[in-house]
């Protein structure tokens, strides 16, 4: 999420009353999550196991619980509970807005667009010419639909990043402030839902096809002209290439990455990463090749046995 303005390291303190390491006047452009954190934004960690990662990524400014040692150029926001004033800044630049009728006054839409009845469209939302928007969709804030985008019955497009915190017995949510893209040309089936990005976007590439009931997490990046059949499960910050088909019933793991043209047979669960070009299939998935030799040995296994 980009401010709207450049604050100094201070300003930044001042808001969430807590003591900074660095130039006073460092700059802070953003806020972000690890995943996608970019120069100039402010990125939060509260264990040890990723204070590495965090002090070494993009991000420049780190909301952090105790004092490491950190590059020259960064600076250290030091909390209590780095997850609750992240939350705090979060909500202090993008509070939430309740907002009563179907159509939002902020909202831009092209004369051409086709919106059916009891369509919801939410503040700071874009919908490029020639899209279509049918009956009971949702199109949550800060979501940006481009040309020719067609979204289907009882989809919704932005609802809340699925991302919470363990607090003794119960969960704290992440606020979320990021958005959707739905590139030109893309298309989205009945009751689809994809989340919006915590702080940044979750984007569906130009002429991608997405079935009845498809899922996507919060900040997943799908490439161009990818095909999803019906019932797939893409959790968060998932970065999946250009021309890749996943076909039905296939669930994927969170920060993982597919690479172009990959194709993963129905009802396979992806857990690591996988190489582009290449056909998937099983749970955990497998090269298809590899999996239907190990198959066709498994069959030969009542043969094999009887003639010890």
């Amino acid at each position: 999420m980009k401010l709207e303005r450049k604050y100094s390291l201070q300003e930044i303190a001042a808001i969430i009353d807590c003591k900074f390491i660095g130039d006073p006047n460092h700059v802070v452009e953003g806020l972000n999550e690890i995943h996608r954190v970019v120069e100039g934004d402010i990125v939060f960690v509260d264990h040890p196991k990723y204070y590495k990662k965090a002090v070494n990524s993009a991000a420049t400014t780190i909301l952090i619980d105790q004092e490491v040692d950190f590059p020259e150029g960064k600076a250290l926001l030091i909390s209590d509970a780095p997850f609750d004033d992240f939350n705090r800044l979060t909500k202090h630049f993008r509070p939430f807005q309740a907002q009563s009728g179907e159509i939002s006054s902020g909202s831009d839409i092209h004369e051409s667009v086709i919106l059916y009845p009891n369509v919801f469209v939410g503040k700071n939302v874009q919908i490029g010419a020639g899209s279509i928007i049918y009956p009971g969709a949702v199109i949550m804030d800060n979501t940006r639909i481009d040309e020719n985008v067609i979204v289907g019955p009882n989809s919704v497009v932005g609802h809340s990043a699925f991302y919470y915190k363990k607090k003794g017995e119960a969960y704290d949510r992440m606020h979320t402030c990021g958005g959707v893209w739905l590139q030109s040309n893309v298309e989205l089936g009945a009751m689809c839902t994809i989340d919006a990005g915590v702080s940044s976007l979750t984007i569906i590439g130009e002429g991608s096809k997405l079935d009845n009931q498809v899922h996507i997490g919060h900040d997943t990046e799908i490439g161009k002209h990818c095909l999803f059949a019906a019932n797939v499960g893409i959790a968060g910050c998932v970065n999946i290439e250009d021309k890749v088909t996943i076909w039905g019933q296939v669930g994927c793991a969170s920060d993982v990455t597919i690479g172009e043209g990959a194709v993963i047979m129905a009802q396979s669960g992806i857990s690591k990463s996988l190489e582009g070009g290449k056909s998937y299939f099983g749970s955990p998935c497998q090269e298809l090749r590899v999996v239907y030799r190990e198959m066709a040995a498994v069959r030969r296994l009542p043969e094999i046995i009887e003639n010890l």
